[in-house]
């Protein structure tokens, strides 16, 4: 199963077509070429170092609320 998840968009790096996201606190730098017109704040959707697409804000919270009461916002060891 793959799973995409929801990250705000923390900066851009328009030259090189890549963004750094925070998730959960965790800063990671993820392509943007499949996604236009991408600025800060922006929720994207991201797997595998992709961004898939926008999300709206509220469906971002949502779905990271859903993934902490699974359990599946930590991480392991704790």
């Amino acid at each position: 199963m793959c799973l995409a998840v929801p990250a705000c968009v923390v900066e851009i790096d328009a030259g090189e077509d890549l963004a750094v996201v925070s998730l959960g606190g965790v800063r990671r730098e993820v392509s943007l070429a499949l996604v236009d017109g991408v600025e800060p704040g922006d929720y994207l959707l991201v797997h595998v170092g992709y961004a898939l697409s926008r999300i709206d804000p509220d469906e971002a919270q949502r779905t990271l609320a859903l993934i902490g009461q699974a359990g599946l916002g930590r991480s392991a060891g704790s």
